[in-house]
């Protein structure tokens, strides 16, 4: 029997716009039910609960707790990778596409909280993460993802729908989509795959350690959590009646097929292109460029 444990709980109330806000309350009266002590953290922006949650960290708990979207991840997978202390994750977001990968039930805060007490018990799954260095002198900075990082037109996208207010939901992006879909235009990148230089023309540059972005868009389906390697795709120039056809086949991850689309495999990869801005787990990082290197089993999972 599990023995009990202290457990910070890090929630985000205005998670899939304020429809998750029950989620992160059940979750604390249920481990607080299974007998654990729980740290509850809910603050007014993402700076403080990132301080906070810190802080607790820092005390010795047991494990962070996220509740929320791929934000929330994100988040806490900034705090933690590297470390002894496990992350836990009860999505209540948009897109949940980390729990998604790491097959943590959805809809279901519940079993979700389970499977999580029984990775405690089992010991945590350890996974890789990307470490994101950006910027130069005074402005450098680095930030690590464990999901998907977009750098060109899904970031452009993604973007955009971070300015709408309206619609709520995953909606949102598609028609977000649409409507940078008629300004598409292909960007000149500078790409150095693990050393070896490549100059391309294209839509969109993308890496994966996980699957999906935007709530189940499979862009890197071959991609592994942990096998010490991120998956690049790339998609050269095609028209906009074509890209509108191969759209829908990034559901099911058959895009990869198609002949504009290149997949790579690297542990490190440098990306340079002017005006663009990189994305990771939906949130903003930088523009580029950037350097993205592998941090083999650098995360532990509960999942």
């Amino acid at each position: 029997m599990l023995e009990a444990l202290t457990v910070a709980v890090a929630i985000n109330p205005a998670a899939a716009f304020g429809r998750g806000r029950a989620v992160g309350p059940a979750v604390v009266a249920l481990l607080r039910e299974r007998g654990h002590t729980v740290l509850e953290l809910v603050e007014r922006d993402a700076e403080a609960l990132r301080t906070a949650a810190r802080a607790r960290i820092a005390d010795g708990v047991d494990a962070l707790v996220v509740v929320g979207g791929d934000g929330m991840v994100n988040l806490g997978v900034n705090l933690v990778a590297g470390t002894p202390t496990p992350l836990g994750i009860v999505p209540s977001g948009t897109g949940n596409d980390m729990a998604r990968g790491l097959d943590i039930p959805l809809g279901d805060p519940v079993a979700a909280v389970e499977g999580m007490l029984v990775a405690l018990d089992r010991g945590p799954r350890l996974i890789d993460a990307a470490r994101i260095d950006h910027g130069t002198g005074p402005h450098a900075g680095s930030r690590r993802f464990a999901c998907v990082l977009s750098a060109g037109f899904d970031a452009i996208v993604n973007e955009r729908a971070n300015r709408m207010r309206r619609p709520r939901g995953r909606s949102r992006y598609t028609i977000a989509l649409l409507v940078e879909l008629a300004r598409l235009r292909p960007i000149d990148y500078r790409l150095v795959v693990d050393g070896v230089e490549h100059r391309e023309r294209a839509l969109l540059v993308t890496v994966g350690n996980g699957t999906s972005l935007g709530g189940g868009m499979r862009v890197t389906p071959a991609a592994l959590l942990d096998d010490g390697e991120l998956d690049v795709m790339l998609v050269r120039p095609l028209s906009r009646l074509a890209f509108l056809r191969i759209f829908p086949r990034v559901f099911a991850g058959t895009h990869v097929a198609d002949p504009h689309v290149v997949s790579l495999r690297a542990r490190r990869i440098r990306i340079e292109a002017d005006g663009v801005v990189a994305y990771a787990d939906g949130e903003r990082i930088a523009a580029l460029p950037i350097d993205v290197a592998v941090e083999p089993g650098a995360l532990r999972v509960l999942a």
